[in-house]
């Protein structure tokens, strides 16, 4: 495909529509950046205690919620696994955040310094080092570990963030990104919660949007412009993605530290109808916008459904 400009964008469409222009989207951003950033470290009371009965996470997006070992378990071993997973989803999130500013950097590295585009990259860049921070800070309040990706991930994705072409980066932020925004938005508003972890997830919504709408104008340009090749390159490596997260969501080694039996709890988080319709449900938004723009074809939509972020 030949070079594309500016103007010939403004040409092109999908299925959702004309493609709108870069630096316009862009300067919305920004805008909408300059009104609704928020500091963590002033704006979350960091220094109270964890409230007594109150949950680190939502009971009903806790993996082995309505499984025959949540029924099993006390009301106390219950929160301590909400302990436990936010902890691990807080890694994730800190996880995927450094692997996304590494490919808003690579991004940007040849385009024009001085554009909207590259700024708002760089803002957003800005907050995602906050937010990486603030979700640190979230893990050592509630008290449990930090929890790794298995080693074999861990080295995979820096293979992704140093060769991952284009639209490939953007569809894979946005699989990091929309299923955890999904359950944060549930999660804010739900009073049964530690403050704290309230606090967190509001303001990790309210910027997230911003960083959401950034990556899907971004993925349906390239999807449009993009050779064959890249396209559907990025078909197989997102749905090779969407496996890996499946299988990151949850650390298993959080059932250990709450003292269940590792395998037992991972075979019925896998056998779990709930389960299942909660990760669906998340991914739902983003797998209608990726069928939109035509990420879901071929083999990689296979791989989406054995993901199980697929219905």
């Amino acid at each position: 495909m030949t070079a594309v400009t500016e103007r010939d964008i403004r040409l092109l469409s999908d299925a959702l529509g004309p493609l709108r222009d870069r630096e316009q989207v862009a300067a919305r951003l920004l805008e909408a950046s300059a009104k609704h950033s928020f500091d963590p470290d002033k704006e979350l009371d960091w220094d109270s205690p964890p409230e007594p009965g109150k949950w680190f996470w939502p009971p009903e997006l806790l993996s082995l919620y309505d499984t025959p070992l949540w029924r099993r378990m006390s009301e106390e071993q219950r929160m301590d696994l909400a302990r436990h997973e936010a902890a691990s989803l807080a890694s994730l999130g800190i996880w995927f955040e450094i692997i996304l500013m590494q490919l808003l950097v690579r991004h940007i590295y040849d385009k024009s310094v001085t554009s909207n585009h590259v700024r708002y990259a760089l803002t957003e860049i800005a907050d995602e080092c906050r937010h990486s921070m603030m979700f640190a800070r979230m893990i050592q309040k509630g008290g449990a570990p930090a929890y790794q990706v298995p080693r074999v991930y861990h080295n995979l994705a820096r293979v992704l963030k140093s060769v991952s072409t284009t639209p490939g980066s953007f569809a894979a932020t946005l699989l990091g990104e929309e299923i955890l925004d999904w359950m944060q938005r549930l999660t804010f508003p739900d009073e049964r919660v530690q403050q704290i972890v309230r606090g967190v997830t509001r303001i990790h919504v309210v910027e997230e949007a911003r960083h959401v709408r950034y990556a899907r104008e971004e993925l349906r340009r390239q999807m449009v412009t993009a050779p064959r090749w890249e396209q559907e390159l990025t078909r197989l490596s997102c749905g090779n993605a969407a496996k890996v997260f499946s299988v990151c969501f949850v650390n298993p080694q959080v059932y250990e530290n709450v003292g269940l039996d590792r395998r037992e709890a991972v075979a019925q988080v896998r056998a779990s109808g709930h389960r299942r319709e909660v990760m669906q449900s998340g991914a739902k938004r983003l797998t209608d916008f990726f069928d939109d723009i035509g990420v879901l074809r071929g083999p990689g939509r296979a791989m989406w459904r054995r993901s199980g972020l697929l219905a």
